[in-house]
């Protein structure tokens, strides 16, 4: 299945299914979280409501961010050995761990705002997980009971921001930083998540390309790490890290720019797109 979040009439938000080009409203369901917290009911009536037909064609359908406010948004850095060659940085024994804040989510089709106080703004793709229900100190064998299904990040960065101090929080959070979307797709869609292809463009030159096989941290280490550390919430987003080619780490570095496109694709979860907009500063 692939849920997804979308604006119905009164500009109210509403909970659907994606399929074959239509977005179905799961009646019953207030948003992505009740979802999540009835996968099988969810299913159930996904079944029922696509069969009765009467979708609304994807193209007019106003899709949002699949969860507006995730309880907790963790990012891996350096979790491709590559990104970390480029970034001059030295992969740890164990994953590196930030947060972003939940108020830097955005959605699909939506400006992303480049900070008139950075001049250093970046793109990263990214896989994500989300979380299906609560656990603490989960063990890497049972990490799929954990996984509801999986979304794309843009972990949007001022790398000027960031790199003023040893904590990444803040230069990740500004608003519209973290593009997340379009669908939620049930892991049962993915075989293997970890052999995916994912890439990135801005204005159709590819910058990113490469396969989640590559990273370091898989994602049942990830669970279990950080799981170890603080129980796990049903909504949370662990977004798993950015293959090479970041602005950062080019030559010359590239940064984003006003008006610019980037689409963001995954195989078998979607594409998200995302335009850059610059602050004016009043």
């Amino acid at each position: 299945m692939k849920f997804v979040t979308y604006e119905g009439t009164a500009g109210a938000s509403r909970v659907g299914v994606l399929s074959e080009g239509s977005v179905y409203e799961l009646a019953g369901f207030a948003n992505m979280q009740a979802v999540i917290a009835e996968p099988a009911k969810a299913e159930a009536t996904a079944k029922t409501t696509i069969a009765g037909g009467n979708g609304t064609p994807e193209a007019q359908a106003k899709v949002l961010a699949p969860i507006a406010r995730p309880p907790r948004i963790f990012c891996i850095g350096l979790n491709y050995a590559s990104h970390a060659d480029e970034s001059q940085m030295k992969v740890q024994a164990v994953p590196t761990v930030f947060m972003k804040l939940a108020s830097s989510v955005t959605g699909p089709d939506t400006d992303v705002i480049l900070p008139y106080n950075s001049t250093q703004p970046d793109y990263e793709a990214e896989l994500a997980v989300v979380i299906a229900k609560p656990g603490y100190r989960v063990k890497a064998a049972d990490w799929q009971e954990y996984v509801f299904g999986y979304t794309i990040v843009n972990d949007i960065s001022a790398r000027d921001i960031q790199l003023a101090t040893t904590q990444w929080t803040l230069g990740k959070s500004f608003p519209t930083f973290t593009p997340l979307g379009p669908a939620i797709v049930t892991k049962d869609e993915i075989a293997d998540p970890h052999a995916l292809d994912i890439s990135l463009t801005v204005d159709g030159e590819t910058l990113q390309s490469s396969n989640t096989k590559h990273l370091i941290f898989k994602i049942p280490q990830l669970i279990e790490y950080i799981s170890s550390l603080t129980p796990l919430e049903a909504g949370d987003i662990i977004s798993t890290g950015t293959p090479e080619g970041v602005g950062l780490g080019r030559t010359p570095q590239r940064w984003l720019r006003d008006n610019e496109e980037m689409v963001i694709r995954i195989e078998g979860v979607g594409e998200l797109r995302n335009k850059t907009r610059a602050e004016k500063q009043a």
